[in-house]
């Protein structure tokens, strides 16, 4: 109802003087509320166009309208492009955290691998440190442990310095201008190479360096070569303490290989992104796939989930993700096709891919949705583990219990209930013109689905057509009757009935309860086109707030009641359509056609078996199974 009064309202007058002057260009537009604070950031390749539709309802995403209530002035800024407005968008939400905008959950500072290349001769590092000039940064990393063993790892396979190491930064201050009395002790252990007695000239030190970035970006296959190249001269010259040396090294590569899956066998670099969404909450998975092999994974959790539509939350993570992402591959998979947002998005990823590669001429990132093979593969993986992601953090922050929580208080308080709604009994019925109707009875206790609850009712009643009215008084009527309130099996009495339906449901309810002398139960009606709340005691709907717990509660247990209702329809459908099909094959009684769907469990087993299958069946003679078989296949 909110956004249907939105569309139908006039611009404020000093919003809409301003908008006669916005350009129709490329941009980013800022809304604002009455205290300059910013609520939301957009991009657009036309600007004016764009920000019109947010007040002709043309927008179409749910949470538009309540933004809109708040909205007192606006900003906005020209690009030349629209992926240039792309980057500057995400730069802008990054900054300023609007609360309309999809962000970071965990507002915290991801890991890195950094190489200090500003320096003569650069260091390895691990860091959440902000991005600095001169420095080569790899991830973002969701595994600080991991992170670690990975510098770890490396410098045993490719001698480097650690930017921690005092007798480096000795060197650094110096210039490395001369050698230090005594090397440093990872020096002495071979996890250095020697800088800081000048053991190692800076090309040789730079050669090093070139073979950990190539690691790191997961092109290990050439420097698994040039060790063993190494070994086999140091040992064909008997130099064996340095082909010991290449081993031991070569070994270290090797552990690094084993923790890493194998996808594929060809030489496949990519990234694979894979969500998962809740009410308010998603997660993120990236799995970085190179040379064929999956690298690692790591998982982000959104502020924002099935309250904005897909395509926006994945956008939304993109810009985040690789605005800070140390390298971009030349494809990314997802499960999401962005339109005609696709080519901003890919020319913003190739964009930032030549600006971390440090490669003007670094070639364009594609966005592709894999539809089978290796990459669906990868990509159904990402999903998963982005799922158990999300379910990590709903356990570890109690995300659930204190959703419903909130959702029962904020029930008790719109819906002016005496306390918050622990039982709460949903109601559906579903029928074909009148034919085989069923009704449904949910229930939700303390805010989760009580399925042992749950109950089912085939309408007595004769129908010519659809009447849900009457058949909603028949189910209640069979409900509330003083047996089955009695009876244990059905739970104790509701705090809540909700109702599918808007103002005429609601009142054909209540008369079966006034006729029942029922009157300590609170009734509402819950209309689905706008979502309003009808009750007993005003004229006008309760519109809950789009995005609370509340609204997202009460539809999830109306959906769940109409997906019951509709699982027993189909039911009884299926099986009188079943039996009226049996009933017309020669030789075929109530016994055997009972025998048969036994036997094979479903009409639709039945229908694919062979006539050898069907002579298998208790009482169906070969003649009998050539019967069934050419009357089912002829139909």
């Amino acid at each position: 109802m909110l956004w249907a009064i939105m569309a139908g309202m006039d611009m404020p007058p000093q919003l809409s003087e301003q908008l006669k002057h916005v350009p129709i260009s490329p941009g980013v537009y800022l809304w604002k509320d009455a205290d300059e604070r910013v609520l939301y950031v957009g991009k657009s390749k036309e600007l004016r166009k764009r920000m019109r539709q947010y007040f002709t309802g043309h927008d179409g995403r749910e949470w538009t309208a309540s933004m809109m209530c708040e909205v007192a002035s606006f900003d906005y800024v020209v690009t030349s492009s629209e992926a240039e407005a792309l980057m500057m968008e995400i730069t802008l939400i990054k900054q300023l955290s609007p609360p309309y905008n999809v962000m970071f959950r965990d507002d915290k500072s991801y890991p890195y691998i950094a190489l200090t290349m500003d320096a003569a001769y650069p260091a390895i590092k691990y860091t959440r440190e902000k991005k600095r000039a001169g420095t080569r940064y790899f991830g973002p990393y969701t595994d600080a442990r991991g992170a670690r063993e990975t510098v770890d790892t490396l410098r045993r396979v490719i001698p480097l310095c650690k930017s921690t190491c005092a007798e480096y930064k000795r060197m650094l201050r110096s210039d490395f201008a001369k050698p230090l009395p005594r090397p440093c002790f990872d020096s002495q252990l071979g996890y250095g190479s020697g800088v800081c007695s000048l053991a190692i000239t800076p090309e040789e030190y730079a050669d090093h360096v070139q073979n950990a970035i190539s690691l790191l970006e997961g092109n290990s296959a050439a420097l698994e070569r040039k060790l063993e190249a190494q070994m086999q001269d140091a040992a064909t010259d008997l130099n064996y303490e340095l082909a010991a040396r290449m081993r031991n090294r070569l070994s270290g590569l090797s552990s690094i290989k084993k923790r890493q899956i194998v996808v594929s066998d060809s030489n496949a670099n990519y990234d694979v992104l894979g969500f998962a969404r809740e009410e308010t909450i998603a997660a993120a998975y990236v799995l970085h796939v190179r040379e064929g092999t999956v690298l690692y994974g790591n998982d982000f959790i959104l502020d924002k989930g099935l309250d904005i539509s897909f395509d926006d939350l994945a956008q939304g993570f993109l810009g985040h993700y690789y605005l800070s992402a140390g390298q971009i591959p030349a494809e990314v998979l997802c499960e999401i096709e962005f339109g005609d947002k696709q080519q901003a998005i890919e020319d913003f990823l190739t964009h930032r891919r030549r600006e971390t590669s440090n490669n003007p001429k670094a070639g364009k990132v594609r966005l592709s949705v894999p539809k089978r093979g290796t990459k669906k593969k990868v990509l159904d993986m990402a999903q998963q583990n982005a799922n158990h992601a999300l379910l990590r953090y709903k356990v570890r922050t109690h995300y659930d219990t204190e959703r419903l929580n909130a959702a029962l208080l904020q029930l008790e308080s719109a819906l002016s209930l005496d306390s918050p709604p622990l039982r709460i009994e949903s109601y559906d019925i579903s029928t074909l013109r009148g034919s085989h109707s069923v009704g449904s009875m949910v229930v939700f206790a303390n805010g989760r689905a009580d399925k042992a609850a749950y109950r089912r009712f085939k309408i007595r009643g004769e129908f010519d057509q659809a009447n849900d009215v009457a058949m909603m008084r028949e189910v209640l009527l069979r409900r509330f009757d003083s047996k089955r309130m009695a009876d244990e099996r059905f739970g104790r009495t509701p705090d809540l009935l909700l109702i599918d339906g808007g103002k005429p449901q609601l009142s054909a309810v209540v008369a079966v309860l006034d006729e029942l002398g029922i009157d300590d139960i609170a009734v509402v009606g819950l209309a689905k086109r706008e979502e309003e709340i009808w009750t007993t005691w005003s004229d006008s709907p309760v519109i809950l707030a789009d995005g609370s717990a509340s609204l997202h509660l009460v539809k999830r247990i109306r959906d769940e009641a109409h997906r019951f209702a509709n699982e027993y329809h189909r039911k009884l459908r299926s099986k009188a359509m079943t039996a009226s099909i049996l009933d017309e094959v020669p030789g075929i009684g109530p016994k055997r056609r009972k025998a048969l769907l036994k036997h094979f469990g479903s009409f639709k087993n039945l229908r694919t078996s062979s006539c050898e299958d069907l002579a298998k069946a208790p009482g169906i003679t070969p003649e009998i199974a050539k019967e069934i078989y050419s009357f089912i296949h002829d139909l």
